[in-house]
């Protein structure tokens, strides 16, 4: 409404033309310096962000050759409704995420209450994960959909941002389904756990 009179003030002359306003610089991006870092223990850092309890993911892709990639992720969130856009975190030394890049999408498993085991097989390095999993293909992506996951989202990379030693990475939503009476597996203090209803 204020906007619709301001330009309509503007139309009789009532108000001046608003004048061009010049964009701010985009800030530079570097590395943080030694005397930037705040004196943090990793291992106390880890243990009191382990008291904030998360659901459990698995990131899937299928790789341009055809093989399926993945790995567990905790560090998952809803970013945006409009577009739906969805983010999650991964270690810039992880193995799996160039695979997925090279995809250009994913999808998001989110797991069950049963599923503590199949998250433990994701979260190893080196291993063939996909041993004895049984998975289908997301529908607009084709990457791996887990049987036995209450919920799953479809997603295209949108954007890639760093975050310190890990990535954010941001997929829009081209596709999702969940089971109304899906039970979450949660992480809370390095142990798995669920929800009581």
């Amino acid at each position: 409404m204020a906007a619709t009179t301001i330009r309509y003030l503007r139309s009789t002359g009532a108000l001046p033309a608003a004048e061009p306003v010049e964009a701010l610089p985009r800030p530079g991006l570097r590395a943080v310096r030694e005397d930037e870092r705040l004196p943090l223990d990793p291992a106390e850092f880890r243990r009191v962000l382990g008291h904030f309890a998360s659901g459990v993911t698995v990131i899937t892709a299928t790789t341009p050759d055809g093989s399926p990639a993945g790995f567990a992720c905790q560090s998952f969130a809803s970013l945006s409704l409009d577009p739906p856009l969805v983010a999650f975190m991964v270690a810039r030394t992880s193995t799996t995420w160039p695979k997925i890049a090279e995809a250009g999408s994913f999808c998001v498993n989110i797991l069950g209450a049963h599923q503590g085991e199949l998250c433990r097989g994701f979260a190893v390095s080196g291993a063939d994960k996909f041993a004895g999993v049984a998975y289908d293909a997301a529908p607009v992506s084709g990457a791996p959909r887990l049987d036995g996951a209450p919920a799953w989202l479809d997603c295209t990379i949108h954007a890639v941002h760093t975050g310190g030693d890990h990535l954010i990475v941001v997929g829009r939503v081209n596709a999702l389904d969940a089971d109304r009476d899906g039970n979450p597996l949660l992480f809370h203090q390095g142990k798995f756990g669920q929800f009581v209803r």
